[in-house]
């Protein structure tokens, strides 16, 4: 795993901007600590951090390669997990491939098939190929978004970086935010609409989309979307096909000769994962599968079930560790570290993120990528199966908006008046919200309560997953560690799509068809547990924390994030016995705590990127 950026300009030497292009580079240093990468034309500069990780042949990018009389360079990161049926492929078409490396494949790839190449391309990857025949850039982003991908249009030309810190150090780029990329961050954040860069200017490639730019202008359009038509299978064959695709998903990402590892809570998916995993492991005799759990300094004593989080996690982890006799690794984090990593979690996400959801997980993956290079995680199988609440509550699923984000009323009060007139916070997030209803393929004929749950599947895949895995991303790369997420794989995604909610919720239970899916798999009781997200401390020292670090910054007249806010309503709520308060504000997860988290991430923000409210 790496970072690449680039910059593109059609009425400027290029070839006297190295400062600039290393600067770009140089932000991507976290990503690709292990080395850099320059290409530069007359018209091109084409940047690569490089990561020591699976693929040794990816030291060298930016790579060059002559196809007939065309001169191709490439960008790229991520990772792909059919390298062996593309190189034989491409080799059978006539194709010289010298390597099994990516970058060398999605070359050859672009070479034979042009804009049609990512269409034959099984992995998580942004890249970018510079033509420099035609002079035309082509770039693409995995069907997922699990791999970033940033650009902003110049006058004469395009820049473009898997990450907006490497935009942002452009001399051309300066840091403001108008209207809409408040409305982003203070009532959609943390997540985020697709497309949208938030900074006044910058987009993101969406996902399952490419983009082509040359003197003529920039043109992009999508190589892959869920379609929707019947179901033909009944559920006993559907049960076996889903474990066979789940199955091949774990096997074809299981292709690293380095230390290995699986995040392992004990619920169903990261269960289902890590017991794949360790038997593909021991049937090719590759030794055993290290496992790794997150828990806090004092849940042991400050745990309490609630309706979201009704069990601990160690007795199932512990589980889980006999069942499949893995090494396991368990991974305590401390409140003061808590709280210090969530400004460590606004400069990986480059935006206010979910407060300790972030900085939790970027403290997790630092101490994970001490043992192992490659870990997998059960994530996207609640998106992607059905197993939050708003899948099976009706006041959450008919909800006329995001039913993970149905407190915007509540959010809107603790806002400035001059910033409610600007953004206008419900019109917008209506706006969005028929936006994405606006997208659901429709299966004509489909049962009114069907077609519902359809769009509710849409609005998880395309709105809330981003959110999680873009976190994902961050926070492991961020630390150096890349991570694989089986259940995103897009053949599984695609077929579950169209699986009736009947048979997806098998048994009267939450993800009940991945649950038949995994019979034999895991032990009866961890296969039929009831959902628990991921974990977070019940420590209340980590509320008063964040409550006296929110309040010294309502109290610091430096902070420009004052400007936003309704102070008064902050001080009145932050004044109640906030022991036991609720106000879930987004999802499940973010509550009390983490709304003042999210306001301290707010102010680290415009202060770190020097944010330019327009």
């Amino acid at each position: 795993m790496c970072g690449i950026t680039g910059w593109i300009d059609w009425n400027r030497d290029l070839s006297r901007e190295r400062q600039t292009l290393e600067r770009m580079n140089q932000q991507l240093t976290c990503d690709g600590p292990d080395g850099e990468g320059i290409w530069q034309s007359q018209h091109a500069g084409l940047c690569h951090r490089q990561l020591l990780g699976t693929d040794p042949e990816v030291f060298s990018q930016p790579m060059v390669r002559r196809f007939g009389n065309r001169n191709l360079i490439i960008t790229f990161y991520g990772k792909l997990f059919d390298t062996g049926d593309l190189s034989r492929e491409l080799k059978s078409r006539g194709y010289p491939v010298h390597s099994p490396s990516d970058p060398e494949l999605v070359l050859a790839a672009y070479a034979e098939w042009g804009d049609a190449a990512p269409e034959h391309l099984d992995g998580i990857f942004a890249f970018a190929i510079w033509d420099e025949g035609d002079q035309s850039l082509f770039m693409a982003r995995d069907r997922f978004g699990i791999k970033p991908l940033f650009y902003t249009e110049r006058a004469g030309g395009i820049l473009f970086a898997s990450k907006l810190k490497a935009l942002l150090v452009h001399p051309e780029v300066a840091p403001e935010v108008d209207g809409e990329g408040l409305a982003e961050v203070l009532v959609m954040g943390p997540s985020r609409t697709p497309g949208h860069g938030v900074f006044k200017g910058i987009r993101e490639l969406l996902p399952g989309y490419v983009l082509r730019a040359n003197q003529n202008g920039i043109r992009h359009h999508s190589y892959w979307r869920l379609e929707s038509q019947p179901h033909a299978d009944d559920l006993e064959t559907t049960v076996r096909r889903v474990r066979e695709l789940f199955m091949d998903a774990v096997q074809r990402q299981l292709d690293s000769d380095v230390p290995v590892g699986a995040m392992l809570s004990g619920g169903l998916d990261s269960s289902a994962i890590s017991a794949c995993v360790a038997e593909i492991l021991h049937k090719e005799e590759r030794g055993q599968l290290q496992t790794f759990s997150l828990d806090y300094v004092g849940n042991d004593r400050f745990f309490r079930p609630n309706e979201f989080q009704p069990h601990a996690d160690a007795p199932w982890v512990n589980r889980m560790v006999e069942r499949i006799g893995s090494q396991h690794n368990e991974i305590l984090i401390d409140t003061p570290d808590l709280v210090t990593a969530l400004k460590d979690a606004v400069i990986a996400r480059d935006l206010p993120g979910m407060a300790d959801v972030d900085s939790s997980m970027i403290l997790f993956c630092r101490e994970i990528q001490k043992q192992a290079m490659v870990v997998f995680s059960g994530e996207c199988a609640d998106e992607v199966f059905g197993g939050y609440p708003w899948f099976h509550r009706r006041e959450l699923t008919h909800a006329a908006t995001f039913p993970w984000a149905r407190l915007i009323g509540e959010r809107i009060g603790f806002l400035s008046p001059e910033v409610i007139q600007k953004i206008r916070p419900s019109e917008y997030v209506a706006d969005r919200y028929r936006e994405a209803l606006s997208e659901v393929s429709r299966l004509p004929g489909e049962d009114p309560e069907e077609a519902r749950i359809r769009e509710i599947f849409h609005l998880n895949l395309t709105r809330w997953m981003p959110t999680l895995v873009d976190r994902l991303d961050r926070m492991s790369m961020a630390a150096g560690l890349e991570v694989r997420v089986p259940f995103c794989d897009h053949r599984l995604v695609e077929y579950i799509w169209n699986v009736p909610w009947s048979m997806k919720k098998s048994e009267g239970r939450e993800k009940g068809l991945l649950r038949k899916a995994m019979a034999g798999l895991l032990p009866e009781d961890v296969l039929w547990r009831k959902k628990s997200p991921f974990p977070k401390t019940h420590n209340p020292v980590y509320l008063e924390q964040v409550v006296d670090q929110a309040l010294g910054i309502l109290n610091d007249g430096t902070s420009q994030v004052l400007d936003l806010l309704n102070i008064d309503a902050w001080r009145r709520f932050a004044g109640q016995d906030l022991k036991g308060s609720h106000f879930p504000w987004f999802g499940q997860l973010m509550n009390v705590p983490q709304w003042f988290a999210y306001l301290i991430q707010l102010d680290q923000w415009m202060r770190e990127y020097r944010v330019i409210i327009k």
